[in-house]
């Protein structure tokens, strides 16, 4: 058994040749360039591209394939250098009668599973070769198909105010899938305003394993959050298995940014500009302080809604939850004195969790390495994000 960490919500920006597939998203987010990001320089193991569901990509992954830089796995999956498994997503947004939208992540084993998947869809999407596009069907149906092609189904980001299940479609999951379709989903992505604690205090979240994942848009932002998973071996089929808690394979951890950092975390009125205000008014709320409908509900207060217990139920399996404030939302620390101690210290992981301070201290200085050990011991206080700001760092 071995310790992965893994990322699943990565984008692919362009493809090798140019063109686009995510838009907005960095021109540097081509699937090859991903896998140098993810491997060399944030220190993951496993890596889920999430526009696999385009022709564009697949090509891209072939390619590589053809050229001996992937390996398909056995179990499913391609192996990079022999470090890496690239698992294949597909990010896909469905529609309930009433307009409101939510996205899915639908992982598949390997490109012909995915390519039988993509011309299904295609059917549905109207351009299949961008990114995260609305497949023209409610979340419901949207399981029944993936479950039919055997994927792996992870809700994404389930309490964000926009294109969400939580956050967005329903109050409850239940509502939305019948029973047998609710056992059809491996896992709930829980978004970066969340966390373990605020989710565990909706029941019908006991059974699901949590995953955490960055939604990289940028090569900057891959590994913000991730996961840590327990293997027997690097592959499709036992990443399917530690989500679904079988035998030995499991996830250890999640890492993650303290709730407080997610753009979405609090309410906030574009109108006067208050964040924390309560919503009045039901489903078409108004801000509390100036009455304003130009308001975008938190997840903190959304799931004060949501909550069944006023406090997190853990379920016994659950594994910590360790917050992660990535070294971007560092005050001070530039490219420079970055790419200083990437050189020196291999990773992101390692410089945030495992390297002394004092060899912090000789490559970055007295002020970022103290800045490192307070945001390790967790004496830092946060100005929450709200209404698509993240939050700030306030180093005390």
């Amino acid at each position: 058994m071995r310790q992965f960490f893994a990322d699943l919500h990565i984008h692919v920006g362009q493809t090798a040749d140019g063109k686009w597939i995510k838009i907005p998203s960095s021109r540097h987010l081509t699937v090859e360039n991903i896998l140098v990001e993810a491997t060399t320089r944030k220190g993951l193991q496993l890596v889920g591209i999430v526009d696999a569901l385009s022709p564009l990509v697949m090509a891209d992954v072939t390619r590589l394939v053809e050229q001996g830089l992937l390996r398909q796995a056995g179990g499913g999956g391609y192996l990079y250098e022999q470090k890496t498994l690239l698992l294949l997503g597909a990010e896909i947004e469905t529609a309930e009668a009433d307009g409101r939208l939510a996205h899915t992540l639908v992982y598949l084993p390997d490109l012909d599973a995915m390519r039988d998947f993509s011309r299904y869809m295609s059917r549905h999407i109207k351009n299949v070769e961008l990114s995260t596009q609305n497949a023209h069907m409610p979340f419901q149906k949207l399981v029944q198909l993936a479950a039919s092609f055997e994927a792996v189904i992870i809700p994404a980001h389930v309490f964000t105010p926009f294109k969400s299940l939580y956050g967005a479609c329903s109050e409850r999951l239940s509502k939305l899938v019948s029973d047998r379709e609710l056992a059809k989903l491996s896992a709930i992505e829980l978004g970066l305003s969340a966390d373990s604690d605020m989710a565990d205090r909706l029941a019908e979240l006991a059974g699901f394993s949590f995953v955490t994942n960055s939604d990289a848009h940028s090569p900057q932002k891959i590994a913000r959050e991730y996961t840590a998973f327990l293997l027997e071996r690097a592959d499709f089929s036992q990443f399917r298995a530690a989500l679904a808690r079988t035998g030995s394979n499991r996830i250890l951890a999640n890492y993650g940014l303290d709730p407080r950092l997610g753009k979405y975390h609090r309410n906030l009125c574009n109108a006067c500009g208050q964040s924390g205000i309560e919503l009045i008014g039901g489903p078409e709320s108004i801000c509390s302080h100036c009455g304003s409908k130009k308001v975008v509900r938190g997840v903190r207060e959304r799931i004060e809604i949501l909550a069944d217990w006023e406090s997190s139920r853990h379920p016994a399996y659950r594994p910590p939850y360790f917050y992660q404030i990535p070294l971007e939302f560092i005050p001070g620390l530039g490219a420079k004195t970055l790419g200083k101690l990437l050189a020196s210290f291999g990773t992101e992981m390692n410089i945030l969790h495992q390297v002394s301070l004092l060899e912090l201290e000789r490559v970055a200085g007295k002020a970022i390495a103290g800045q490192i050990a307070r945001i390790r011991s967790g004496s830092v206080s946060i100005t929450e994000g709200a209404g698509g700001i993240y939050g700030k760092l306030n180093i005390e």
